[in-house]
C-alpha cells in the first residue's frame, strides 16, 4: 500500500502541472487584462471595481488621483500604464511569469490580490466560514437522511413507500437549487408568507453579545435556508446510491446462508450487509464534502447575502484578478487531488480486504 500512495503522491506533481500550465495559457489569449480593466476604468468606459467589495491598495489610490485630474479623459500617460505592468508584474514574458508563480506556490506564497489591499490568503480565510458552513452541515445532513432512508427504501422496494418516496426524490432532483432557494425566500423568509429565518448572512448583528448557546442558536437559524438548498440535490443522488447498493448485496449468496442459519433479519442486514453495501458511500464522504464546500453556488451565496469562496472567484474572474484567480486555482487543484488518495485509503479503511497495490 505505501508504494500504491508514493506512486499516486508522484502523479500529483504533473497533474498539478498540467492544470496549471493550460488555465496560465489560457488567460494570455483571453481580452482584457488587467491593465485593460483599469484603462477602462479610468476612461470612463467600464466599471469592473463595481462589484468588488472592500477594494483598496495604492493602485486603486492611483486610479482615483488620475481621475481626479481628468486623465482618463485625455488618455494615460504611457509612464503611467508602465507602472502598472511593473507593479503587476506584467512586464515580464509569460514563461518567466509562470515560472516564478509557480516557484511561489510550490513555497505556498500565493501573492497579494491586484485590487484589494491584502493576500490571497488571508481573502481565502476570510471567505471560509461561508464554505464550510455549506460544505460541511450540506454533507452531513445529507448522509443523515440519505442513509437510513436508501436502506429502509431497498428493504422495502416496490412497496408503496418506496415509490412514494421515489418520486419526492425525482421532483426534488430536478429543482435546479438556486429555484428552490428562492421559493424558501418566499415560504420563510418574509418574502410573501412567513418571516422564520433571516435573509442575510451567518449571524446576527449583535452575535458578539450573546451567549454561548445563544450564539450557536443564532448560527443555527441564519444556515438553515442556504444550507437546505444547497443539501437538496446531493440529496438525492445519495439516497439512490444507497439503496441501490443495499439491493445489489441483499441478492448474493451470503445473505441468503446468514438467513438460512435463523440470523434475524435486522442482524443480516446491519452485521454482514451494512459493510459491503456502505463500502462506496462511505467512502465517497471526501470527495463529496469537497465538491459542495469549493462548488458552494454563487446563486445560493448572492441570494442569501452570503460572502463565500463561490463570490470570490467571480469577482476575482471577472475583474481578471490573476493572483487570487491562480493561486485559489492552484490550492484547490492541489486539494482535490490529495482527496482523491484519501478516498481510496477510505476504501482499504472500510473493506480491508481491497488492494490497490496488487491490482496494479
Amino acid at each position: 500500500m505505501g508504494a500504491y500512495i508514493l506512486r499516486r503522491l508522484l502523479l500529483v506533481i504533473p497533474t498539478l502541472l498540467g492544470i496549471m500550465i493550460v488555465n496560465f495559457t489560457l488567460t494570455q489569449f483571453v481580452p482584457g487584462g488587467p491593465i485593460e480593466q483599469i484603462i477602462a476604468k479610468m476612461e470612463g468606459e467600464g466599471d469592473v471595481f463595481s462589484a468588488i467589495n472592500g477594494g483598496g491598495g495604492e493602485l486603486q489610490q492611483q486610479s482615483n488621483d488620475a481621475n481626479s485630474g481628468y486623465i482618463g479623459g485625455r488618455g494615460l500617460p504611457p509612464e503611467f500604464i508602465e507602472q502598472l505592468k511593473v507593479e503587476f508584474g506584467l512586464d515580464k514574458p509569460p514563461l518567466e511569469r509562470f515560472l516564478d508563480m509557480m516557484w511561489n506556490y510550490v513555497r505556498f506564497d500565493f501573492g497579494k490580490s491586484f485590487f484589494k489591499n491584502k493576500t490571497v490568503v488571508e481573502l481565502v480565510l476570510e471567505k471560509m466560514p461561508v464554505s464550510i458552513t455549506l460544505g460541511l452541515w450540506s454533507t452531513v445532513i445529507a448522509y443523515l437522511i440519505s442513509i437510513p432512508l436508501g436502506i429502509r427504501k431497498a428493504v422495502r422496494d416496490g412497496s408503496r413507500f418506496d415509490t412514494w418516496t421515489s418520486g419526492a426524490i425525482i421532483v426534488g432532483y430536478s429543482i435546479p437549487g438556486f429555484l428552490f432557494a428562492l421559493m424558501l425566500i418566499v415560504l420563510f423568509a418574509g418574502g410573501s408568507y412567513w418571516r422564520v429565518f433571516p435573509l442575510r448572512g451567518l449571524t446576527s448583528d449583535n452575535w458578539a453579545d450573546l451567549s454561548l448557546i445563544g450564539k450557536v442558536l443564532d448560527y443555527l437559524w441564519h444556515i438553515t435556508l442556504p444550507v437546505a438548498a444547497t443539501t437538496i440535490s446531493s440529496f438525492a443522488t445519495l439516497t439512490l446510491l444507497t439503496k441501490n447498493s443495499f439491493l445489489d448485496e441483499i441478492k448474493k449468496q451470503y445473505v441468503l446462508t446468514a438467513k438460512a442459519k435463523g440470523l434475524t433479519e435486522s442482524r443480516v442486514l446491519y452485521g454482514h450487509v451494512f459493510r459491503n453495501a456502505m463500502l462506496i458511500v462511505i467512502s465517497g464522504f471526501p470527495a463529496l464534502f469537497i465538491g459542495v464546500f469549493f462548488g458552494s453556488s454563487l446563486i445560493i451565496e448572492t441570494l442569501f447575502s452570503l460572502d463565500g469562496l463561490g463570490r470570490l472567484g467571480y469577482e476575482a474572474v471577472v475583474a481578471r484578478d490573476y493572483p487570487i484567480v491562480f493561486g485559489t486555482l492552484f490550492a484547490f487543484s492541489l486539494i482535490g487531488l490529495v482527496v482523491g488518495i484519501i478516498t481510496d485509503l477510505t476504501y482499504v479503511l472500510v473493506d480491508p480486504r481491497i488492494d490497490f497495490e496488487s491490482r496494479e
